[in-house]
């Protein structure tokens, strides 16, 4: 328990980040599971646009410090790799 008033705020605020962090975080887990589905359903076309909206999501919750801009760019890339194996066998 918090003995002091700066104490008691902090703990107002870190409750605010944690809620706004999950949320984000959830967001993103959203958006690459509707990626996946696309890809494991093999709708190169959906998955594109699929990915977009993944990229989005990554890059908005990195700039605002959720994750780190490198963890994010580390999942753009493996969801590139899987839509780059989706097009291949098709070219």
């Amino acid at each position: 328990m918090a003995h002091s008033v700066s104490a008691e705020k902090r703990m107002r605020q870190n409750a605010k980040r944690q809620s706004r962090n999950r949320w984000r975080k959830a967001k993103v887990k959203s958006a690459v599971k509707d990626y996946t589905d696309a890809v494991s359903g093999g709708d190169a076309v959906k998955a594109a646009e699929t990915l977009k909206n993944a990229y989005r999501q990554l890059d908005r919750t990195a700039v605002k410090g959720t994750i780190h801009k490198n963890a994010a760019n580390r999942k753009k890339s493996r969801l590139a790799r899987k839509l780059n194996a989706l097009k291949a066998p098709a070219a």
